[in-house]
């Protein structure tokens, strides 16, 4: 075997782990119904575990970053899964709701310090030159697992109990542990430093812009996406897994349209991102047409598909040292923006409905759309 399938074999190992992650981070949305019965709660009771997971994620990534910064990217790697398998497994098993959320905090904690550090960990193993290629290729697992295994595991949810959905993905996360330890290199970690120290990077004023821009579209976005299943009821679209499927086509179609224009068109897509999710919110809100509405999922997956890689290049382009430390940074604005999101969205839900929470994030959206014409000298 070639070395470039070799390293194509490890970057697909990481894909995994971005495959994976992003499913645990967003599947108790599309069985949010079965929770919350199961635990006798409301919707936006049951909404906590995606707002708590997105806390644990913000509030620990970037201190666990730090403190393991030193520490080989194997024994980091392996380590972290370890403690999402367990998460998972917590969750499966938990009696009560308090210990449910117990368990989506670790799973958050894991996710925050993982996100961060496993672009850094690829683009480790790669030749310079192909970096781009290699992060790139690492978060597509975001995609297809958007794509492919959320409405699976949707699908094993509800057929099977949220219990079994959860289970399987803890074994899922052990076989990947399992295989990143057999498969991975060992590689060193970083020397701490004053050019890579979180307070430079957030004196940087390209990279501060980058995390308003995070909050505004991944705010917008994740807070909508978090009470899927009442929006598809309130607008009385046929299914969740229909609608998750043609979600998953924007994704796939995002991830090759980022591949191959963001390096030259990164300002254009920078705003191509808002002004396609303002339209997606707009078509929830008021239309009635089945084609629109199968056409506002293909919109937003568009818009998803490119939020990691748009917001993790564009911080990348701000700094000339401590690429992995923005990304941390960027990664917590991340989550942050998804807790807001989810909780704010929990409050329209429960006072006003589906419908005004499209509205809100259209309106977010149209915001992060001007400020990204506005601001375009700004960034790098």
């Amino acid at each position: 075997m070639s070395k470039g399938k070799m390293q194509l074999g490890k970057l697909t190992l990481m894909a995994g782990v971005t495959f994976l992650a992003i499913i645990c981070e967003l599947m108790p949305s599309g069985i949010l119904p079965l929770i919350s019965k199961h635990f006798q709660l409301t919707n936006t009771e049951a909404g906590a575990l995606v707002g708590i997971y997105a806390i644990a994620s913000a509030l620990f990534g970037i201190p666990l970053i730090s403190l393991t910064v030193e520490w080989n990217r194997k024994k980091l790697l392996c380590s972290l899964l370890l403690g999402f398998a367990f998460s998972n497994l917590l969750v499966a098993l938990a009696p009560s709701y308090p210990l449910a959320l117990i368990g989506r905090v670790l799973g958050g904690m894991c996710v925050g310090a993982l996100w961060p550090m496993i672009t850094a960990y690829g683009m480790s193993i790669v030749p310079i030159g192909h970096q781009g290629q290699a992060v790139t290729y690492i978060m597509s697992g975001i995609t297809v697992g958007m794509c492919f295994g959320l409405p699976v595991m949707t699908f094993v949810g509800n057929k099977f109990g949220y219990k079994i959905a959860f289970a399987l993905m803890g074994g899922i996360i052990l076989l990947l542990a399992l295989l990143s330890y057999l498969f991975l290199p060992a590689v060193a970690g970083e020397k701490r430093s004053a050019a890579n120290s979180p307070i430079t990077m957030l004196k940087n004023r390209g990279v501060l812009l980058v995390l308003i821009f995070t909050f505004i579209g991944v705010g917008a976005n994740y807070g909508a996406y978090t009470y899927l299943t009442s929006l598809i009821s309130d607008i009385a679209y046929p299914s969740i897994t229909e609608a998750q499927i043609f979600f998953g086509i924007g994704s796939i179609v995002a991830v090759m349209i980022v591949m191959n224009f963001i390096d030259r068109y990164f300002h254009l897509l920078l705003f191509g991102l808002f002004a396609l999710g303002v339209l997606t919110m707009v078509i929830f809100y008021g239309g009635q047409s089945l084609f629109l509405q199968h056409l506002a999922f293909v919109l937003w997956g568009l818009t998803f598909g490119s939020l990691s890689s748009t917001f993790q290049t564009a911080t990348a382009r701000q700094v000339k040292e401590g690429t992995a430390v923005a990304n941390a940074i960027q990664s917590c604005s991340f989550n942050l923006a998804v807790m807001l999101g989810s909780l704010t969205s929990g409050l329209l839900l429960e006072n006003f409905g589906s419908h005004v929470i499209s509205l809100v994030a259209g309106v977010f959206l149209a915001i992060g759309a001007i400020l990204a014409v506005v601001c375009r000298k700004q960034l790098a």
